[in-house]
């Protein structure tokens, strides 16, 4: 700022308009620079500087659906390249027309903190390219988000709560990993928690990074629950759990994203499935600090 400001007393003093496109050139990169740690600010969690876990799970709907699945997939995969984070798939079921569920880890600076809002279900409305009448679909998929958590918190999770199911991998990965059973499925009883594994070539890697799913989503499960405890009389912050709808993605009869909690709106809906989501996330974080704010 103090450059800028040298700059434009010596413009005004020399009567130099050749400076202005400079000024507000430097002027726009401290606008995008405040913007960007004003959103920093803004992620105070315990877990907000932490990587990420992320599952796509497509809903029902059939071919139209695991599409769908697969469109966010690739929405998010684009964001992680802006961002220049780094995503290693963790399970990935494949299913006619697109992707029936997908797991996968985003490491980077606050990762957790950006993607925890992207918790919800989301649903398309568009002409389905896969009906032969050209009719309009509507289609909806879940994204569950928790955090890669470290071993500074403690999750207790004991033998005997668990069930441990080993089976044969699907999808490529070579005659090694689809001829013996290194794919590791773990069921939380308690909680009904299903994650699995299937990415490493060896039975015990899957099995360790299971585990760390399982932990983290356990992290994330009791600390819903203690929230809905705190919230039983806030209405506004019951709509944005787990299970709602967060965000629409219409094609047709016109283009827009909009983010219910938000309101948050564009009519650029291809920017945003290449991967502009900040604007979005952007928004949910003043939400949220507004919303706790009161």
């Amino acid at each position: 700022m103090e450059d800028i400001q040298e700059l434009y007393s010596l413009a005004v003093e020399e009567e130099d308009e050749s400076l202005e496109e400079e000024i507000l050139s430097g002027l726009s990169s401290i606008e995008e620079k405040f913007a960007s740690l004003n959103t920093i600010e803004l992620l105070s969690e315990e877990t907000d500087p932490m990587s990420a876990f992320v599952t796509i799970h497509s809903g029902a709907g059939g071919t139209e659906a695991c599409d769908w699945a697969s469109m966010l997939y690739r929405m998010y995969s684009r964001w992680v390249e802006r961002k220049g984070y780094k995503m290693t798939i963790l399970d990935l079921v494949e299913a006619e027309g697109g992707i029936k569920s997908v797991s996968f880890q985003v490491d980077g600076d606050m990762a957790h903190g950006f993607l925890k809002g992207e918790g919800g279900i989301h649903r398309l409305v568009r002409i389905s390219p896969f009906d032969s009448n050209a009719r309009r679909h509507t289609s909806f998929a879940s994204v569950y988000v928790s955090p890669v958590i470290d071993d500074t918190i403690e999750v207790d999770i004991r033998p005997e709560d668990i069930r441990v199911d080993t089976y044969r991998a699907s999808g490529a990965g070579g005659q090694h990993v689809n001829k013996t059973s290194s794919a590791i499925r773990i069921t939380h009883y308690e909680t009904n928690i299903v994650v699995q594994c299937q990415n490493e070539r060896s039975q015990l890697k899957n099995k360790e990074l299971a585990m760390k799913v399982l932990k983290s989503r356990l992290y994330e499960y009791y600390r819903q629950k203690q929230e809905e405890e705190r919230a039983k009389t806030a209405a506004e912050k019951k709509d944005i759990g787990w299970g709602s709808q967060i965000r629409s993605y219409v094609f047709h009869p016109y283009t827009m994203v909009k983010d219910l909690r938000t309101r948050h709106e564009t009519g650029n809906i291809q920017n945003v499935m290449d991967g502009d989501l900040d604007p979005f996330i952007e928004a949910y974080l003043h939400h949220l600090w507004a919303d706790n704010e009161k």
